[in-house]
C-alpha cells in the first residue's frame, strides 16, 4: 500500500488507491480510455523518451477478470504501447515491471481519472524547449544526439536552437505567450537580432494580428532568394566562392534559402552580364548592348535614345514548316499529358520534349528585329535577365542619335527631339536648352514671389487640383499635398466626431472650378472662388497632409502637433471618447483599473478589480461614456478623461498659462477654438 503521510488526500481516494509493480504482460488497453485519437510522430519521440530514460509517470489502471491476473490501464495507454513496442524491439522483457496506480472503483470513477489524466495537462512553452535544448547543448550534446534522445527530428531541434537565438524581445514576447510559435518562426527567417528587433517594434506600432507571411516579407526584405533571377543567374557555388552567405530557414522548404549578401550578388551579376554583352553585341552586330539586371525595359533604361523602327524578318518557307511540326509534335505530346492512364515515366519524358520543343519554337518565332542598314553602325540593344535568371536581348532597337536629331546644319533647321521627347530649337545644345529653361523659371518666380495673393491661390490650387481627376498636363511645380502613410492601412473611422466633421466641411466645398478642361481653365476658375471659399480649400489641402502622431515618446511623437493643438485649444474629450471596441478591449486589465482610478479614486478602481477582462471592458465603456450611477465629480472627470497619448500637451493648463502670460490680450488658442465648435455629444443621464 502507499505511504500518504504527509499528503492531503481525501479518505475515500487512499481506501480505494494502492501502487504497485505489475507485469507488462499483464497490461492490456482498456475499452474506456478516452483518447481516441494520436500522432505517430509524437509516439514515436514518446517512445524514444521512454528508452532513454524509462517510465517517469506511473499508469492508472484497474483489476479485470479475463484475462485472469490481467489489468486495464484507464489512463497512459499512449505509455503502454510504447512500452509494448520496446517489448517487442527487444529493449524490453515482455515481464518488465511497470509502477502502476490501480484504483479499486466503478468503471465511471475509471473513465472520470482517464479524462482527467489526459485533461489536466499544460504544453510546455516553446520557449521553455528552447532554453531547455540549449542548456543541454553547453553541455556538450549536439542536434542529433538531442534529437536520438528525445525522439525528434534533427531539424526539430536546430529550429529550436534557432528560435532559442532570437533577439531578446521576441524570444520574451513568445515566453509570454504574446506572438505564437509561427510568428517567432517568421522572426527567426534571419539570424539578424537586430532586424529581428527592428521589425518586432515596427510590428508592435499596428493594432491589428501581425501575419507571419508579413513579417517574414519583412525580415528577408533586405536579402534575396533562391529563386531570385540575379541568383539562378550567377550559381551558388560561384556566390559561395566570392564569399558570399546564404542562411537556410529551418522553418521553410529550400525554396526559401537567403542570400545574404546582396551587394555582392549585384556585383556578380552585373560583371557576368558585362561580359555577356560584349558578346552579345559582336553576334548581333549591334554598336553597342547595355546590360541591366532587370526583366523588362523601362523609360529609365531608354532616357537620352530614340527608338528605331525595326520588324523581325519574314519567316521563310523552310521556317514555317519546321514550325509547324514542332507544334504538331507538340500538341501530340500535351495530349499525352491529359491522358489519365499515362504512367508516371511516359509523363516524365512528355514534359521534359515539350520543354524542348518550346525553345525550339521560340527561337524561330523570336526572331531578331532586322535594322535598317543606315542605322546599322549606330543601332543598339538591353540585355536583360528574364524571371528565369537567363540572360536575353530584348526586341527593342535603340540608337543615341537619329539622322536629323543633330544641329541646324545636319536637319535643315527643323527642330530635333531631345532625349525626352521635347522638341529642341534648332542649332541649340541640350546643355544650353536646360539652363534657358531655368533661367526662365528663374524669372516666373521672381514674379510669383512679388504677388503673395497669387502665390496663395497658387499654391493652394496646386495642392486641391487632384480633384479635377487624373490630368497627364504638367503643373510645371512640385507642391502637392499628398497624404502620407498611415501605420494601419485600411483604418477608418466613418462615424467618429471628427470623421464627421471633415467629411460635412469637405462635401461643402464649391466643386465648379474642376470643370475647367485645361489647368489654366480651372486656375482661372478657382481664382474668381470668394476669399472665404478658397480659404476653405486651403485648410482642406494641409490637413490632409498631417501625419499620425501621439503624445508620447517614441516614432509617433510630434511636440509641434502638440504646439498646434494647443494654440487651437483643442478638447480631445469633445471629439473623442474611449469605448470597448476602440480602447479598454485592447489594453491590459491595469491600464482599464488605472483610468478608473484616475477618475474615481483607488478605491473606486477597486470596486472593478475583480472583474473578468471582458466584463471590466464592458464596465468601462459605460462609465467613460457617463452612463452610470455615481457622483457628480466623478461623472465629470470620467465623461473628460482620455489617454495620456490622445492629449495635446495639457491644453487646459497651457491655457491658464498663456492667460496669465498674455494679460488684457485675447488668450492664446481662443480664436482657434471658435473656428471649429466641438460635436454635440448626448451625455447620458
Amino acid at each position: 500500500m502507499s505511504d500518504w503521510s504527509g499528503l492531503s488526500v481525501p479518505a475515500h481516494i487512499r481506501e480505494t488507491v494502492m501502487i504497485r509493480t505489475i507485469g507488462l504482460n499483464k497490461l492490456v488497453a482498456s475499452p474506456r480510455n478516452v483518447r481516441r485519437a494520436s500522432d505517430d510522430q509524437a509516439d514515436l519521440e514518446l517512445k524514444a523518451d521512454i528508452a532513454a530514460r524509462g517510465l517517469l509517470q506511473n499508469l492508472v489502471v484497474t483489476a479485470v477478470r479475463k484475462p485472469r491476473g490481467s489489468f486495464a490501464v484507464e489512463a497512459g495507454g499512449r505509455r503502454l504501447r510504447a512500452l509494448q513496442s520496446l517489448a517487442e524491439d527487444g529493449k524490453l522483457a515482455k515481464t518488465h515491471e511497470v509502477c502502476c496506480f490501480v484504483l479499486d472503483g466503478d468503471p465511471a470513477e475509471a473513465q472520470e481519472a482517464s479524462l482527467a489524466e489526459n485533461f489536466q495537462r499544460l504544453a510546455m512553452n516553446p520557449a521553455d524547449e528552447c532554453l531547455a535544448f540549449r542548456k543541454l547543448v553547453d553541455r556538450g550534446a549536439d542536434a542529433e544526439s538531442i534529437a536520438r534522445r528525445f525522439g525528434l527530428t534533427a531539424r526539430f531541434v536546430e529550429g529550436r536552437l534557432r528560435l532559442a537565438g532570437l533577439a531578446p524581445v521576441v524570444f520574451e514576447a513568445l515566453g509570454a505567450g504574446e506572438i505564437s510559435l509561427e510568428v517567432a518562426k517568421a522572426y527567426a527567417a534571419t539570424p539578424d537580432q537586430e532586424r529581428q528587433a527592428h521589425v518586432f517594434e515596427q510590428m508592435s506600432r499596428g493594432y491589428g494580428y501581425a501575419h507571419p507571411d508579413s513579417i517574414r516579407r519583412m525580415m528577408t526584405q533586405a536579402t534575396a532568394g533562391a529563386s531570385d533571377r540575379r541568383a539562378r543567374f550567377v550559381g551558388e557555388h560561384a556566390y559561395l566562392e566570392a564569399g558570399g552567405r546564404i542562411e537556410r530557414d529551418l522553418f521553410a522548404d529550400d525554396a526559401a534559402t537567403r542570400w545574404l549578401d546582396v551587394a555582392l550578388l549585384e556585383r556578380l551579376a552585373s560583371e557576368k552580364m558585362d561580359a555577356l554583352a560584349i558578346e552579345a553585341a559582336s553576334e548581333a552586330g549591334l554598336a553597342w548592348v547595355r546590360p541591366t539586371l532587370e526583366s523588362w525595359i523601362g523609360q529609365v533604361h531608354t532616357e537620352g535614345l530614340e527608338r528605331i523602327a525595326a520588324e523581325a524578318a519574314p519567316l521563310t518557307e523552310q521556317d514555317s514548316a519546321s514550325l509547324e511540326a514542332l507544334e504538331a509534335e507538340a500538341d501530340a505530346l500535351e495530349s499525352t499529358l491529359e491522358d489519365e492512364e499515362t504512367g508516371a515515366a511516359t509523363r516524365a519524358e512528355a514534359e521534359a520534349r515539350i520543354g524542348e520543343l518550346a525553345d525550339r519554337i521560340r527561337a524561330i518565332v523570336d526572331r531578331p528585329p532586322v535594322v535598317p542598314d543606315a542605322l546599322k553602325g549606330q543601332a543598339g540593344a538591353f540585355l536583360i535577365l528574364d524571371e528565369q535568371g537567363r540572360p536575353r536581348l530584348d526586341r527593342g532597337r535603340y540608337a543615341e542619335t537619329l539622322p536629323g536629331a543633330g544641329d541646324a546644319a545636319d536637319n535643315g533647321g527643323v527642330p530635333s527631339p531631345d532625349g525626352m521627347g521635347n522638341a529642341r530649337p534648332a542649332g541649340l545644345s541640350q546643355r544650353l536648352v536646360d539652363e534657358l529653361a531655368m533661367q526662365r523659371r528663374d524669372i516666373l518666380a521672381a514674379h510669383v514671389a512679388a504677388d503673395p495673393a497669387l502665390a496663395l491661390d497658387l499654391a493652394t490650387f496646386l495642392m486641391v487640383d487632384r480633384e479635377s481627376g487624373c490630368s497627364g498636363e504638367k503643373s510645371g511645380s512640385s507642391l502637392v499635398a499628398c497624404p502620407p502613410s498611415d501605420p494601419v492601412a485600411g483604418f477608418r473611422t466613418p462615424d467618429a466626431a471628427a470623421a464627421v466633421a471633415s467629411g460635412k466641411a469637405s462635401d461643402a466645398l464649391d466643386r465648379a472650378w474642376t470643370a475647367g478642361a485645361t489647368r489654366a481653365e480651372r486656375f482661372d476658375a478657382f481664382r474668381a472662388l470668394p476669399q472665404a471659399v478658397r480659404s476653405a480649400w486651403l485648410g482642406q489641402a494641409v490637413a490632409r497632409t498631417l501625419e499620425a502622431s501621439l503624445n508620447l515618446a517614441g516614432p509617433r511623437a510630434c511636440a509641434f502637433h502638440n504646439h498646434l493643438g494647443r494654440l487651437l485649444g483643442i478638447e480631445v474629450a469633445a471629439w473623442w471618447r474611449p469605448t470597448g471596441a476602440n480602447y479598454f478591449d485592447r489594453v491590459a486589465k491595469s491600464v482599464a483599473l488605472a483610468a478608473l482610478a484616475e477618475v474615481g479614486g483607488p478605491g473606486f478602481a477597486a470596486l472593478h478589480a475583480r472583474s473578468r477582462k471582458a466584463e471590466l471592458a464592458q464596465s468601462c465603456d459605460q462609465i467613460f461614456a457617463g452612463d452610470f450611477i455615481g457622483a457628480v465629480e466623478v461623472k465629470e472627470a470620467a465623461l473628460a478623461w482620455v489617454p495620456d497619448a490622445m492629449r495635446f500637451d495639457s491644453v487646459a493648463v497651457a491655457r491658464e498659462e498663456d492667460q496669465a502670460s498674455d494679460g488684457e490680450g485675447e488668450p492664446a488658442g481662443e480664436a482657434g477654438a471658435s473656428a471649429l465648435p466641438a460635436p454635440e455629444i448626448e451625455e447620458a443621464a
